[in-house]
């Protein structure tokens, strides 16, 4: 079990185990916000709740820029693992502007590709083989990108993970 590190200001920071999160918790350094009863973390003497979310006490200051690098998994992520170009189940990854004619590791020239498609396009562009993408690709945006640690949501963090709108 995994649970989401909130930072004092409900900011989401990470995920760590759920023991962790128990001894931080026990610490007096984080309280929960969401835990699972059903399936508790026992001990010699007691069970706790396993925690899903916890918050923090204290602020822990982040860098500014905290940008997604440019990953196959994080591609394949972004596009939820379908081809850009015929909509398939992907395994692979295609630089729209081959490498070999000076396409970069970019958000924006990455796109999850099944292998089919990846063996038929080869170094070539979409344009010259009369293929269009499904989506345009960008790098994705804040939420659960920036939170180390998060492969597969959970359910019970979507409302933890929305990014938040400041009222004016």
């Amino acid at each position: 079990m995994r649970t989401l590190v909130l930072n004092a200001g409900y900011e989401p920071l990470g995920v760590v185990s759920d023991r962790r999160a128990l001894v931080l918790v026990m610490n007096g350094k984080a309280s929960v916000l969401d835990a699972d009863a059903e399936h508790p973390v026992c001990g010699v003497d007691d069970a706790w709740a396993r925690p899903r979310v916890i918050l923090l006490r204290n602020y822990i200051r982040i860098p500014m820029s905290r940008t997604a690098p440019v990953t196959r998994r994080g591609v394949l992520r972004r596009d939820r693992a379908r081809c850009g170009y015929c909509g398939a189940t992907a395994g692979t990854v295609d630089h729209i502007l081959p490498r070999s004619r000076g396409g970069v590791d970019s958000w924006e020239n990455l796109v999850a590709c099944c292998l089919r498609c990846n063996n038929l396009k080869g170094d070539r562009t979409p344009a010259e083989m009369g293929w269009s993408l499904r989506w345009k690709p960008q790098a994705p945006r804040e939420g659960a990108w920036t939170v180390r640690g998060v492969e597969r949501e959970q359910p019970q963090w979507e409302p933890y993970l929305a990014p938040h709108t400041v009222a004016a």
